[in-house]
Protein backbone atom coordinates (compact mmCIF):
# COMPACT_ATOMS: atom_id res chain seq x y z
CA UNK A 1 0.00 0.00 0.00
CA UNK A 2 2.64 1.96 0.80
CA UNK A 3 4.10 1.84 -3.17
CA UNK A 4 0.67 2.40 -4.40
CA UNK A 5 0.24 5.72 -2.47
CA UNK A 6 3.99 7.04 -2.97
CA UNK A 7 3.14 6.47 -7.57
CA UNK A 8 4.57 9.72 -8.76
CA UNK A 9 1.67 9.52 -11.40
CA UNK A 10 -0.75 9.58 -9.40
CA UNK A 11 0.78 12.44 -7.19
CA UNK A 12 1.70 14.27 -9.90
CA UNK A 13 -2.09 14.59 -11.49
CA UNK A 14 -3.35 15.40 -7.85
CA UNK A 15 -0.47 17.63 -7.09
CA UNK A 16 -2.04 20.56 -9.12
CA UNK A 17 -6.21 20.38 -7.90
CA UNK A 18 -4.71 19.68 -3.97
CA UNK A 19 -2.31 22.68 -3.68
CA UNK A 20 -1.49 26.01 -5.31
CA UNK A 21 2.93 25.01 -6.22
CA UNK A 22 3.86 26.38 -9.02
CA UNK A 23 4.91 23.67 -12.38
CA UNK A 24 8.47 23.74 -11.35
CA UNK A 25 8.05 22.44 -7.91
CA UNK A 26 5.18 19.79 -9.31
CA UNK A 27 7.78 18.47 -11.46
CA UNK A 28 10.54 18.90 -9.09
CA UNK A 29 8.24 16.69 -6.69
CA UNK A 30 7.62 14.20 -9.13
CA UNK A 31 11.25 13.96 -10.20
CA UNK A 32 11.94 12.96 -6.06
CA UNK A 33 9.70 11.10 -5.93
CA UNK A 34 9.84 8.69 -8.53
CA UNK A 35 13.71 8.72 -8.02
CA UNK A 36 12.59 7.76 -4.53
CA UNK A 37 10.50 4.79 -5.65
CA UNK A 38 12.92 3.33 -8.40
CA UNK A 39 16.18 3.31 -5.86
CA UNK A 40 13.93 1.57 -3.41
CA UNK A 41 12.11 -0.77 -4.53
CA UNK A 42 12.16 -3.48 -7.74
CA UNK A 43 11.69 -2.46 -11.04
CA UNK A 44 9.15 -5.35 -11.37
CA UNK A 45 7.42 -4.36 -8.25
CA UNK A 46 6.96 -0.81 -9.56
CA UNK A 47 5.87 -1.98 -12.91
CA UNK A 48 3.22 -3.99 -11.34
CA UNK A 49 2.25 -1.78 -8.54
CA UNK A 50 1.61 0.93 -11.41
CA UNK A 51 0.09 -1.01 -14.04
CA UNK A 52 -2.74 -2.69 -11.05
CA UNK A 53 -3.14 1.03 -9.99
CA UNK A 54 -3.79 2.28 -13.87
CA UNK A 55 -6.21 -0.28 -14.00
CA UNK A 56 -8.47 0.44 -10.58
CA UNK A 57 -8.35 4.23 -11.25
CA UNK A 58 -9.39 4.54 -14.64
CA UNK A 59 -11.92 1.07 -15.29
CA UNK A 60 -12.84 -0.19 -12.23
CA UNK A 61 -14.03 2.79 -10.28
CA UNK A 62 -15.54 4.49 -13.11
CA UNK A 63 -17.05 1.19 -14.18
CA UNK A 64 -18.50 0.62 -10.75
CA UNK A 65 -19.66 4.27 -10.77
CA UNK A 66 -21.23 3.94 -14.09
CA UNK A 67 -23.20 0.84 -13.33
CA UNK A 68 -24.49 2.04 -9.72
CA UNK A 69 -25.15 5.32 -11.95
CA UNK A 70 -27.43 2.77 -14.46
CA UNK A 71 -29.02 0.47 -11.84
CA UNK A 72 -29.89 3.42 -9.44
CA UNK A 73 -31.44 5.87 -12.28
CA UNK A 74 -32.32 3.43 -15.01
CA UNK A 75 -34.86 6.16 -16.37
CA UNK A 76 -31.72 9.03 -16.91
CA UNK A 77 -29.90 6.12 -18.26
CA UNK A 78 -31.55 5.15 -20.59
CA UNK A 79 -32.11 8.73 -22.13
CA UNK A 80 -28.50 8.77 -22.99
CA UNK A 81 -27.84 5.19 -23.40
CA UNK A 82 -27.57 3.88 -27.25
CA UNK A 83 -30.53 1.54 -27.71
CA UNK A 84 -32.22 3.02 -24.63
CA UNK A 85 -33.90 0.53 -22.49
CA UNK A 86 -31.86 -2.42 -24.15
CA UNK A 87 -28.24 -0.94 -23.31
CA UNK A 88 -29.35 -0.95 -19.58
CA UNK A 89 -27.46 -3.64 -17.19
CA UNK A 90 -29.50 -5.98 -15.33
CA UNK A 91 -30.54 -5.48 -12.12
CA UNK A 92 -30.24 -8.96 -10.62
CA UNK A 93 -28.30 -8.62 -7.34
CA UNK A 94 -27.08 -12.07 -7.86
CA UNK A 95 -25.93 -11.55 -11.73
CA UNK A 96 -24.11 -8.47 -10.77
CA UNK A 97 -22.43 -10.01 -8.19
CA UNK A 98 -21.18 -12.78 -10.72
CA UNK A 99 -19.62 -9.83 -13.06
CA UNK A 100 -18.16 -8.39 -10.56
CA UNK A 101 -16.16 -11.18 -8.71
CA UNK A 102 -15.53 -12.22 -12.96
CA UNK A 103 -14.37 -8.10 -13.64
CA UNK A 104 -11.95 -8.87 -9.99
CA UNK A 105 -10.83 -12.20 -11.51
CA UNK A 106 -9.70 -10.74 -14.56
CA UNK A 107 -7.77 -8.16 -13.09
CA UNK A 108 -5.64 -10.08 -11.10
CA UNK A 109 -5.46 -12.35 -14.30
CA UNK A 110 -4.03 -9.37 -16.12
CA UNK A 111 -1.59 -8.23 -13.59
CA UNK A 112 -0.26 -12.02 -12.96
CA UNK A 113 0.00 -12.37 -17.18
CA UNK A 114 1.81 -8.88 -17.31
CA UNK A 115 3.84 -10.19 -14.44
CA UNK A 116 5.07 -13.71 -15.72
CA UNK A 117 5.72 -11.68 -19.38
CA UNK A 118 7.64 -8.96 -17.27
CA UNK A 119 9.79 -11.84 -15.28
CA UNK A 120 10.68 -13.56 -17.83
CA UNK A 121 12.23 -11.50 -20.08
CA UNK A 122 14.35 -10.30 -17.02
CA UNK A 123 15.36 -13.81 -16.91
CA UNK A 124 16.23 -13.69 -20.34
CA UNK A 125 17.43 -10.41 -21.07
CA UNK A 126 18.69 -9.85 -17.30
CA UNK A 127 17.19 -6.62 -17.46
CA UNK A 128 13.67 -4.91 -17.51
CA UNK A 129 11.59 -4.65 -20.89
CA UNK A 130 11.16 -1.61 -19.79
CA UNK A 131 13.70 1.40 -18.87
CA UNK A 132 13.12 1.53 -15.38
CA UNK A 133 15.93 5.00 -14.53
CA UNK A 134 15.66 8.34 -12.35
CA UNK A 135 15.83 9.66 -15.68
CA UNK A 136 12.20 11.74 -16.86
CA UNK A 137 11.62 10.71 -20.62
CA UNK A 138 11.27 13.49 -22.65
CA UNK A 139 8.36 14.86 -24.03
CA UNK A 140 9.19 14.50 -27.95
CA UNK A 141 10.37 10.71 -26.83
CA UNK A 142 7.13 10.44 -25.07
CA UNK A 143 5.01 11.64 -28.10
CA UNK A 144 6.73 9.56 -30.68
CA UNK A 145 6.91 6.45 -28.82
CA UNK A 146 3.13 6.69 -28.06
CA UNK A 147 1.99 7.39 -31.52
CA UNK A 148 3.60 4.65 -32.65
CA UNK A 149 2.45 2.06 -30.05
CA UNK A 150 -0.94 3.42 -30.20
CA UNK A 151 -1.01 2.83 -34.45
CA UNK A 152 0.29 -0.38 -33.63
CA UNK A 153 -1.86 -1.88 -30.93
CA UNK A 154 -4.77 -0.69 -32.95
CA UNK A 155 -4.05 -2.66 -35.98
CA UNK A 156 -3.80 -5.53 -33.54
CA UNK A 157 -6.77 -5.12 -31.97
CA UNK A 158 -8.52 -5.20 -35.62
CA UNK A 159 -7.36 -8.28 -36.70
CA UNK A 160 -7.41 -10.37 -33.32
CA UNK A 161 -10.74 -9.30 -33.05
CA UNK A 162 -12.27 -9.93 -36.34
CA UNK A 163 -10.22 -12.90 -37.53
CA UNK A 164 -9.70 -14.64 -33.78
CA UNK A 165 -12.45 -13.32 -31.00
CA UNK A 166 -15.25 -13.24 -33.81
CA UNK A 167 -14.35 -16.49 -36.37
CA UNK A 168 -15.71 -20.07 -36.44
CA UNK A 169 -13.10 -21.37 -33.96
CA UNK A 170 -14.06 -22.35 -30.38
CA UNK A 171 -12.25 -19.31 -28.56
CA UNK A 172 -14.22 -17.40 -30.78
CA UNK A 173 -17.13 -18.99 -28.94
CA UNK A 174 -16.22 -18.60 -25.86
CA UNK A 175 -16.03 -14.75 -26.61
CA UNK A 176 -19.33 -14.98 -27.69
CA UNK A 177 -20.78 -16.44 -24.69
CA UNK A 178 -19.31 -13.94 -22.27
CA UNK A 179 -18.58 -10.62 -23.86
CA UNK A 180 -21.82 -10.85 -26.06
CA UNK A 181 -24.12 -12.89 -24.13
CA UNK A 182 -26.73 -10.24 -24.46
CA UNK A 183 -27.96 -7.73 -27.36
CA UNK A 184 -27.38 -3.93 -27.49
CA UNK A 185 -24.69 -1.31 -26.44
CA UNK A 186 -22.45 -2.11 -23.92
CA UNK A 187 -21.45 -1.15 -19.80
CA UNK A 188 -18.40 -0.19 -19.11
CA UNK A 189 -18.42 -2.83 -16.34
CA UNK A 190 -18.37 -5.45 -19.15
CA UNK A 191 -14.76 -4.50 -20.39
CA UNK A 192 -13.15 -6.88 -17.60
CA UNK A 193 -16.22 -9.60 -17.90
CA UNK A 194 -14.72 -11.51 -20.82
CA UNK A 195 -13.41 -14.67 -20.62
CA UNK A 196 -9.77 -14.39 -19.09
CA UNK A 197 -8.15 -15.76 -22.25
CA UNK A 198 -10.14 -13.87 -24.82
CA UNK A 199 -9.53 -10.81 -22.65
CA UNK A 200 -5.99 -11.09 -22.73
CA UNK A 201 -5.79 -11.36 -26.24
CA UNK A 202 -8.43 -8.32 -26.62
CA UNK A 203 -6.95 -6.25 -24.46
CA UNK A 204 -3.22 -6.92 -23.40
CA UNK A 205 -1.80 -8.50 -26.49
CA UNK A 206 -1.88 -5.52 -28.67
CA UNK A 207 -0.69 -3.06 -26.17
CA UNK A 208 2.18 -5.15 -24.64
CA UNK A 209 3.48 -6.83 -27.65
CA UNK A 210 4.62 -3.05 -29.30
CA UNK A 211 5.77 -1.93 -26.12
CA UNK A 212 7.68 -5.23 -25.80
CA UNK A 213 9.33 -4.74 -29.22
CA UNK A 214 9.70 -0.54 -28.54
CA UNK A 215 10.52 -0.80 -25.15
CA UNK A 216 9.67 2.74 -24.14
CA UNK A 217 10.24 4.63 -20.79
CA UNK A 218 8.27 2.55 -17.79
CA UNK A 219 6.64 6.25 -17.36
CA UNK A 220 5.73 6.42 -21.03
CA UNK A 221 3.90 2.92 -20.97
CA UNK A 222 2.05 4.10 -17.94
CA UNK A 223 1.09 7.33 -19.62
CA UNK A 224 0.29 4.75 -22.81
CA UNK A 225 -1.32 2.32 -20.68
CA UNK A 226 -3.56 5.03 -18.67
CA UNK A 227 -5.02 6.64 -22.20
CA UNK A 228 -5.89 3.31 -23.61
CA UNK A 229 -7.53 2.48 -20.48
CA UNK A 230 -9.86 5.36 -20.46
CA UNK A 231 -10.68 5.02 -23.99
CA UNK A 232 -11.81 1.50 -23.47
CA UNK A 233 -13.86 2.60 -20.35
CA UNK A 234 -15.60 5.16 -22.07
CA UNK A 235 -15.76 3.50 -25.68
CA UNK A 236 -18.04 0.24 -23.53
CA UNK A 237 -19.80 2.81 -21.27
CA UNK A 238 -22.66 3.08 -24.42
CA UNK A 239 -23.16 6.53 -23.72
CA UNK A 240 -24.31 9.24 -26.69
CA UNK A 241 -22.89 11.97 -24.02
CA UNK A 242 -19.35 11.54 -24.38
CA UNK A 243 -17.87 14.47 -25.27
CA UNK A 244 -15.97 15.27 -28.61
CA UNK A 245 -16.89 14.26 -32.23
CA UNK A 246 -14.20 11.26 -32.62
CA UNK A 247 -14.54 10.20 -28.74
CA UNK A 248 -18.51 10.21 -29.59
CA UNK A 249 -18.03 7.62 -33.06
CA UNK A 250 -15.74 5.29 -31.33
CA UNK A 251 -18.78 4.95 -28.38
CA UNK A 252 -21.34 4.48 -31.17
CA UNK A 253 -19.29 2.16 -33.00
CA UNK A 254 -18.76 -0.13 -29.88
CA UNK A 255 -22.45 0.35 -29.12
CA UNK A 256 -23.11 -1.15 -32.90
CA UNK A 257 -20.28 -4.09 -32.38
CA UNK A 258 -22.49 -5.11 -29.05
CA UNK A 259 -25.46 -4.45 -30.65
CA UNK A 260 -25.32 -6.87 -33.36
CA UNK A 261 -23.40 -9.20 -31.51
CA UNK A 262 -19.81 -8.98 -33.10
CA UNK A 263 -20.15 -8.95 -36.93
CA UNK A 264 -19.01 -5.46 -37.38
CA UNK A 265 -16.81 -2.45 -36.01
CA UNK A 266 -13.81 -4.17 -35.20
CA UNK A 267 -11.36 -1.66 -34.77
CA UNK A 268 -11.29 1.33 -32.40
CA UNK A 269 -10.26 4.04 -34.20
CA UNK A 270 -12.49 2.88 -37.02
CA UNK A 271 -9.97 3.28 -40.24
CA UNK A 272 -9.22 0.18 -40.76
CA UNK A 273 -13.05 -1.17 -40.62
CA UNK A 274 -13.69 1.88 -43.15
CA UNK A 275 -10.50 0.42 -45.41
CA UNK A 276 -11.89 -3.19 -45.51
CA UNK A 277 -15.42 -2.54 -45.31
CA UNK A 278 -16.69 -4.06 -41.83
CA UNK A 279 -18.05 -0.76 -40.42
CA UNK A 280 -21.41 -0.17 -39.89
CA UNK A 281 -23.20 2.99 -38.70
CA UNK A 282 -21.26 6.41 -38.51
CA UNK A 283 -17.36 6.06 -40.12
CA UNK A 284 -14.08 7.58 -39.44
CA UNK A 285 -14.82 9.86 -42.46
CA UNK A 286 -17.95 11.25 -41.50
CA UNK A 287 -16.46 12.28 -37.58
CA UNK A 288 -13.37 14.21 -39.21
CA UNK A 289 -16.11 16.15 -41.75
CA UNK A 290 -17.77 16.73 -38.30
CA UNK A 291 -14.82 18.05 -36.49
CA UNK A 292 -13.44 19.94 -38.95
CA UNK A 293 -16.93 21.54 -39.55
CA UNK A 294 -17.14 22.54 -36.04
CA UNK A 295 -14.01 23.79 -36.19
CA UNK A 296 -14.77 25.63 -39.30
CA UNK A 297 -17.66 27.46 -37.36
CA UNK A 298 -15.58 28.35 -34.20
CA UNK A 299 -13.05 29.83 -37.11
CA UNK A 300 -16.01 31.76 -38.48
CA UNK A 301 -17.56 32.89 -35.15
CA UNK A 302 -14.28 34.44 -34.07
CA UNK A 303 -13.87 36.50 -36.98
CA UNK A 304 -17.19 37.45 -37.09
CA UNK A 305 -16.53 38.42 -33.38
CA UNK A 306 -13.40 40.06 -34.31
CA UNK A 307 -15.00 42.05 -37.18
CA UNK A 308 -17.78 42.77 -34.33
CA UNK A 309 -15.37 44.33 -31.90
CA UNK A 310 -13.71 46.21 -34.33
CA UNK A 311 -16.99 48.01 -35.55
CA UNK A 312 -17.72 48.75 -32.32
CA UNK A 313 -14.18 50.19 -31.26
CA UNK A 314 -14.49 52.53 -34.53
CA UNK A 315 -17.82 53.76 -33.36
CA UNK A 316 -16.60 54.65 -29.65
CA UNK A 317 -13.46 56.56 -31.05
CA UNK A 318 -15.82 58.06 -33.20
CA UNK A 319 -17.68 58.88 -30.58
CA UNK A 320 -14.87 60.20 -28.45
CA UNK A 321 -13.23 62.13 -30.78
CA UNK A 322 -16.38 64.04 -31.48
CA UNK A 323 -17.39 64.79 -28.26
CA UNK A 324 -13.75 65.71 -27.74
CA UNK A 325 -13.36 68.07 -30.26
CA UNK A 326 -16.71 70.26 -29.59
CA UNK A 327 -15.80 71.37 -26.51
CA UNK A 328 -12.24 72.79 -27.64
CA UNK A 329 -13.82 74.62 -30.49
CA UNK A 330 -16.17 76.46 -28.18
CA UNK A 331 -13.33 77.46 -25.72
CA UNK A 332 -11.84 79.20 -28.34
CA UNK A 333 -15.24 81.68 -29.17
CA UNK A 334 -15.61 82.27 -25.55
CA UNK A 335 -11.81 83.62 -25.58
CA UNK A 336 -12.32 85.36 -28.45
CA UNK A 337 -15.52 87.68 -27.12
CA UNK A 338 -13.54 88.33 -23.73
CA UNK A 339 -10.20 89.66 -25.66
CA UNK A 340 -12.82 92.05 -27.69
Amino acid sequence: MDLLLSLPLASYLLAPSLTSWSTSLNLLFFYMTWTTLVLTHPPLRVHLTGILAIRVAFCLLPSLLSLLFDVALPSVAESIKYGGRSALPPRNPRFLARMLGLALLNLVILTAAEGACSAAFMYLAREPEFRTSTALPMPWGILRHGLIILAAREVLHYYINRFVLHNNGSLAGVHARYAHSRSGAPFSLQLLTDHPLSLLLHRFVPLYLPCLVLRPHLLTYFLVVAVCTVEETLCMSGYSIVPGIIMGGMVQRAAVHYADRGTSNYGAWGILDWWHGTGRGRDVLEDMRREADKHRVKERSAVKAEQGAGLLQNGVEALTNRSGTTPRRSGRKRTARKVD
